[in-house]
């Protein structure tokens, strides 16, 4: 029956070959749409995660909201090493964080002021290896600050540049000081580069007021991501009353990005199948009307009429999975491509910016989405073959006979 089925397929080529073409498009967009999207989504995950929020952070209770400079661990370095010795966790760093005014020679600007220790804040996140220019905290002596390309435009500064950081003290009084820009980072986020400055703990902590072995903020680094939420449970049984979340909780938007995109990746695949199913009925009942005297002969000579449906359906199976098949092919083999030279959306660079997109994306092949989009175009393709199979079923051979 097998190959009949397929004999049968190639008996009209030109229709053949134009349902195949059709299946083979719509499989390679699905494929490689979903590829695209899962590459460019993942890339600004990771760019997020690794640079703007780290895996987990840790706080005193009320602080993101009140951002008072009083909200500050004590016993830091002693929290800090229990952190530290929990499974899972590859590094860890704590900060000290401000709400402040960045004022240059030009103008004035609100800002987050980050107080880091400059060796270990690199192993946790690397806002460090986007430095376009200049160095990490080095090659100033005195109150060496780390600024983005954005703000550093919009103050008219550059390398060596002098600016006054003013921001609330531990007593509640006002208070600042000079600093010296030691680099310039740019990350694929410029609402980020425009808002986030980094410092030296000691020197905003000597500025601040605040007592030594304290801090505002920890931020972890695990070990496995996809570990964050057992590790996140471990780390709230081991740090009392103080708040611990994750980078989904911290940064809200970058977890709904990840399951908004999933929801589309699989409602355009749908989408495609709907199409192409109807394409296909559509295509098998013309075969079946134009072979009425043929399948009515076949019947006549005994044939069964489960024989006569599971030809019908051997035959749309195999159109369908012949074009999915090629098309899945050609999609993947197109993400293996760009995968490695990606794909320049330069032209929009500074609208996807302010969105924290790359301009440069590196479509991502995945096993998953791959092997669904296969089991759904086999069952579109049974499923698209029960109609047309049941329409031969109600042919009477005596009819089927007399018809032309």
């Amino acid at each position: 029956m097998l190959k009949i089925a397929w004999r049968n397929i190639w008996r009209n080529p030109v229709r053949s070959g134009v349902v195949i073409m059709a299946l083979v498009v719509g499989m390679y967009a699905g494929v490689f749409s979903t590829t695209f999207m899962n590459g460019w989504m993942l890339q600004r995950l990771k760019a997020g995660v690794e640079t703007e929020t780290s895996h987990i952070q840790i706080h005193k209770p009320g602080f993101e909201m009140a951002e008072d400079v009083k909200s500050f661990f004590t016993g830091e370095s002693e929290m800090v090493k229990r952190i530290e010795n929990t499974s899972g966790i590859l590094s860890v760093s704590s900060r000290i964080v401000v709400s402040s005014m960045v004022a240059s020679a030009e103008t004035a600007l609100g800002g987050m002021v980050i107080g880091v220790d400059s060796e270990k804040d690199t192993t946790v996140v690397n806002v460090n290896g986007q430095l376009v220019k200049g160095t990490w905290l080095q090659g100033i002596k005195r109150n060496p600050v780390v600024i983005g390309q954005k703000l550093a435009d919009k103050l008219k500064l550059k390398l060596r540049s002098k600016i006054i950081i003013r921001f609330q003290d531990f007593n509640g009084d006002f208070t600042g000081g000079a600093f010296r820009v030691a680099g310039i980072y740019k990350t694929r986020n410029t609402n980020f580069d425009g808002s986030h400055l980094f410092v030296n703990k000691a020197d905003l902590r000597r500025l601040c007021g605040i007592p030594e072995n304290t801090s505002h903020e920890i931020i972890i680094r695990c070990s496995d991501p996809n570990a964050v939420d057992q590790v996140r449970s471990e780390l709230a049984l081991l740090v009392g009353d103080n708040k611990v979340e994750t980078w989904r909780e911290i940064s809200p938007e970058l977890g709904y990005l990840t399951e908004t995109m999933n929801m589309y990746m699989y409602i355009f695949v749908v989408i495609i199948l709907l199409a192409l199913g109807f394409g296909i009925v559509n295509t098998m009942l013309m075969v079946v009307m134009e072979r009425v005297h043929e399948l009515g002969m076949l019947m006549a000579l005994g044939m069964k009429k489960k024989r006569v449906f599971i030809m019908i359906m051997a035959e749309t199976i195999m159109l369908s999975g012949l074009g999915g098949f090629i098309g899945i092919l050609l999609g993947v083999i197109t993400t293996n491509i760009t995968a490695k030279s990606g794909i320049d959306l330069s032209m929009w660079d500074e609208g996807l910016s302010e969105m924290g997109f790359a301009s440069i994306i590196y479509p991502k092949y995945d096993f998953e989405i791959v092997a669904t989009v296969s089991i759904l175009v086999i069952l579109t393709g049974i499923l698209a073959a029960v109609y047309p199979s049941l329409k031969a079923l109600k042919l009477n051979p005596s009819q089927a006979l007399q018809s032309e």
